[in-house]
């Protein structure tokens, strides 16, 4: 598979080439019936480490089927680990998913992504609420209070002044 391949690629150049030569089938899976199929391809955008596919996994944060928004938010997570402009270009989104998803699992992975954008004040607050709501997932509970614990860190890291 495509996506095994790119992970035990070193080189960009490399990694840049297969890009290429999948582009045109990653877009066609990510538009499958299947959800299956579809859960691959928006799989596939991280493990590739396919920055310019943002806008394709929007639409798989919106896909109807939960095994397609999560792998749309494992590969957002990833590529965010080191872009916090790729969650925060889907912050209202996110926020969505992880208030609002009928799916625990993927409200919990929601969350997870949140870690990595702008230590945004409403993006605290969502999180803050959820740790306080009487929500029975303490695990998403939990998350929620890590995630908001480690942007308040951020946000005063950032402040002149802050504990750097």
């Amino acid at each position: 598979m495509v996506a095994e391949r790119a992970a035990g690629i070193t080189d960009e150049r490399e990694l840049a080439q297969l890009r290429h030569a999948v582009d045109e089938e990653l877009e066609a899976a990510a538009r499958d019936e299947d959800f299956r199929a579809r859960a691959v391809a928006y799989r596939a955008v991280g493990q590739l480490r396919f920055r310019q596919k943002t806008e394709l996994l929007r639409r798989g944060l919106e896909d109807e089927s939960p095994a397609c928004r999560g792998s749309a938010l494992l590969s957002l997570e990833l590529l965010s680990r080191d872009h916090a402009g790729v969650v925060n270009a889907v912050r209202s989104l996110l926020h969505q998913l992880a208030n609002a998803d009928p799916n625990a699992t993927v409200r919990r992975m929601a969350i997870l992504a949140l870690r990595n954008g702008s230590p945004h004040a409403d993006t605290i607050v969502l999180l803050e609420h959820i740790t306080s709501s009487d929500e029975e997932d303490a695990e998403l509970r939990g998350a929620a209070k890590r995630v908001a614990e480690g942007l308040r860190k951020k946000q005063r890291d950032r402040r002149p002044g802050g504990s750097r």
